[in-house]
């Protein structure tokens, strides 16, 4: 059942997080050094997610990003899952009335609610992960958009050199303008290294059905394709226990976390790391240096990167684990010259 509550700015902060647990949108977690210590001269922050913890990848990510920060600087922080799109607006009405000095959201399917409650709550900043500029820039909203096909390209160079059958598959959560470039992307630096190359491209439908990752995985690596890259959270999971099932399969990921998941077969990384970000953002916010408007991170701030795994270089299948580490500092040379403009990576966003 949901219900919806009115909260003033007089109720306590924890009766707030109590409240917002019966709106169905799962618990608050208190962070900082004594869970509820918190600097006095910093106020409530607050972490509204939109796909679920527990997903090895970006939530995690942020989550553990939020609490180390909370824990050096003493601050009080919670994390609220906003799973019903119905209490968006609610959730940050009444983190709003509360007095959150920060609030950050996840991902698109909340942006429209943040562009309604932004303006009722100008004292309380706003920082979107993963989302495009608004139409009319608000001054206490910050969106951030990644352009992880820079990473998607490299993944595509290093898959045509190290694939044994020239044939490589992705698998996206769904098809968003910018999973569509990823995969255009991969594409791109695939045909670079040969034409030949054949990519197949697959879309889950969800970014939290490890079963239907693994389902679609499964079917690739059946048809000869020997090197997929995932781009699908907690989708991706499914994708790597196919791997894991068959000799010579290798997945690039898209977090770090999921390295130990496939020790032989998750060979690299993709990297967008939200918590990074997500650390990089609150800190500049928190310091007085918030800034609104949109702002694109890339290669060049260390957020986005394609990286081997060492797991898979010390544990996976000899012959594979040495190709890749003769074949990267071609790797490494493109994406410098990405960096430094020599190297133009196509941004299509349609197939």
């Amino acid at each position: 059942m949901n219900r919806t509550f009115a909260i003033g700015p007089a109720l306590r902060r924890r009766t707030l997080l109590r409240r917002a647990g019966q709106l169905g949108v799962a618990g608050a977690l208190g962070m900082g050094s004594a869970g509820t210590a918190r600097a006095a001269n910093i106020g409530l922050v607050a972490l509204v997610h939109t796909q679920a913890a527990g997903d090895n990848g970006p939530i995690d990510d942020m989550i553990a990003n939020l609490r180390k920060l909370a824990d050096e600087r003493k601050f009080e922080a919670r994390t609220i899952y906003a799973s019903d799109p119905a209490t968006f607006e609610s959730i940050l009405r009444n983190l709003g009335e509360a007095g959150a000095e920060v609030v950050i959201t996840t991902f698109f399917p909340i942006v429209q609610a943040v562009a309604a409650m932004a303006p009722q709550f100008p004292k309380t900043r706003f920082i979107e992960i993963y989302a495009n500029p608004l139409p009319a820039p608000l001054p206490n909203v910050r969106t951030i958009q990644y352009d992880g096909y820079y990473g998607m390209y490299l993944s595509g160079l290093f898959a045509a050199k190290v694939s044994r059958s020239g044939s490589l598959g992705y698998i996206g959560g769904t098809g968003l303008p910018g999973l569509n470039a990823d995969l255009n992307a991969l594409r791109a630096g695939a045909a670079s290294a040969d034409a030949a190359v054949k990519v197949d491209g697959a879309f889950a439908g969800s970014f939290e059905d490890p079963a239907k990752g693994q389902e679609i995985a499964v079917q690739m690596f059946d048809s000869g394709i020997d090197f997929i890259q995932a781009d699908a959270a907690a989708t991706d999971t499914g994708v790597i226990q196919a791997a894991n099932e068959g000799p010579e399969r290798m997945v690039s990921g898209v977090f770090r976390s999921q390295f130990k998941l496939g020790p032989k077969t998750v060979i690299g990384s993709v990297l967008v790391e939200f918590g990074a970000s997500l650390y990089q953002q609150l800190t500049q916010a928190l310091d007085g240096r918030f800034e609104s408007g949109h702002y694109v991170s890339n290669l060049n701030d260390g957020v986005v990167d394609f990286v081997l795994s060492d797991l898979f270089l010390a544990q996976g299948p000899a012959e594979l684990a040495a190709k890749a580490k003769a074949v990267w500092p071609e790797i490494a040379k493109a994406k410098q010259a990405i960096i430094d403009g020599s190297l133009k990576v196509p941004f299509k966003t349609t197939l």
